[in-house]
């Protein structure tokens, strides 16, 4: 069982930057690879980047160029950094751990990110 608990999410204004990260309670962080999901009412969940063990990215095409993910394996975290955020960017950002092989998929409970002048 893996435990992820987000943090950083908050109000910023449109054209602003925040940094979220999420710490993951595993002794096998390298196993998974990490990503950041969003989610508005009404809509699916969507994928908005991953990060492999190796580093290899991908990138949701409406935040390339903006977001950017990282992860730290020596201290079981990972991050993403926000920047020229808009108000399509509001929504409740999740951290996710996922192992194909292991079949195993786990979520955090999220951080609300709020894009408003």
């Amino acid at each position: 069982q893996v435990q992820l608990k987000e943090s950083g999410g908050g109000l910023v204004q449109p054209g602003g930057s925040l940094r979220l990260s999420c710490a993951a309670s595993t002794s096998l962080f390298t196993l998974y690879i990490m990503g950041w999901y969003r989610q508005v009412p009404g809509k699916q969940r969507e994928l908005v980047a991953n990060i492999g063990n190796g580093g290899k990215t991908t990138y949701g095409d409406s935040v390339k160029g903006r977001f950017t993910i990282s992860r730290d394996n020596a201290k079981n975290m990972v991050y993403l950094q926000m920047d020229n955020l808009n108000p399509d960017d509001m929504a409740m950002y999740y951290c996710n751990a996922k192992n194909l092989a292991l079949r195993e998929n786990y979520w955090g409970q999220g951080t609300q990110v709020t894009v408003s002048s």
